[in-house]
């Protein structure tokens, strides 16, 4: 069996893919993150909470109305985004003058309190979620086996994550956003209902997590505490890439993903620490993250 730095090849790739798996869902968290931070400049700690409200929204259709993964793809997203406007119209609204700790206090509480509904439903313990027919098995590349949903989740949510980059740095769409979070007042006064576009921003972001909470259902069951600690490391990976960075998010997801999945091969005592001990050594370095700006 061949050996690279003394670690099987096998495992090393298996490891590398793990990683990437991982990172495809740091990717799009952290992105729904940067783009309601960046756009609206609230913290949302109930990204986690909506992430798992999208895997849930997957098992409802499924258990309730008959639609497998393909239809929860497109429903369960906008049924949590929906769900994140009524959010944002009833209480966030009411917080974007003041300072960002009322945010976060907000929807932290927010976020306890649909976890601790669904859990005292269903419990703590994971409800199964098959993956769709036609993703089923894999295939052989020599050095590993690649399973086909997991390439999908990988190939899907990547091209996803830059979709959205050019949508809001390469289009008039993105161009209105990111000038209205500057001056509001001005892009009102060119006809642009300024207070409906933070609405929708707010609500594309909480579909992200939706996304990716569908995404993780045939990989990690559905769980009401499946975004309780995911949420904290993607908030790593957020201030790592820059608090408001669009692109920072991406390449700092898919790449932490990497280091932690290569982590556990070469010292897999500091797997779970590594992203946080980056984080550190980066905050002293460039207090606004890597791809970060002074504001």
């Amino acid at each position: 069996m061949s050996t690279v730095f003394g670690v099987p090849t096998q495992a090393l790739f298996g490891q590398l893919l793990i990683g990437l798996i991982n990172g495809s869902f740091y990717a799009m968290l952290s992105l729904g993150l940067s783009v309601i931070f960046g756009l609206l400049n609230i913290i949302n700690f109930a990204h986690g909470a909506q992430y798992m409200m999208g895997a849930f929204a997957a098992y409802f259709l499924l258990q309730w109305s008959g639609l497998g993964y393909w239809w929860a793809l497109l429903v369960a997203p906008i049924v949590v985004g929906l769900f994140g406007i009524v959010l944002e119209r009833t209480m966030l609204k009411r917080l974007y003058h003041l300072d960002h700790l009322y945010g976060l206090l907000l929807t932290f509480g927010f976020a306890l309190v649909i976890q601790g509904m669904f859990r005292h439903q269903f419990g703590s313990s994971g409800l199964p979620y098959a993956m769709p027919a036609q993703l089923a098995g894999g295939r052989n590349l020599g050095f590993m086996f690649l399973p086909n949903y997991r390439a999908w989740v990988i190939v899907f949510s990547l091209g996803l994550c830059l979709g959205t980059w050019y949508v809001i740095e390469r289009t008039k769409l993105g161009s209105y956003l990111r000038a209205a979070t500057e001056n509001p007042s001005l892009v009102q006064a060119f006809g642009v209902n300024v207070p409906r576009m933070v609405t929708l921003t707010y609500g594309f972001g909480v579909a992200l997590a939706g996304v990716a909470g569908v995404l993780a259902a045939p990989i990690y069951q559905v769980s009401p505490l499946m975004g309780a600690d995911l949420i904290i490391v993607v908030f790593a990976v957020v201030v790592i890439g820059g608090m408001g960075s669009i692109m920072g998010s991406i390449v700092t997801g898919f790449a932490l993903g990497v280091v932690e999945g290569l982590t556990k091969v070469f010292y897999p005592e500091a797997s779970n620490t590594v992203i946080f001990v980056i984080m550190a050594v980066v905050l002293l370095v460039s207090p606004t993250g890597l791809f970060g700006r002074e504001k």
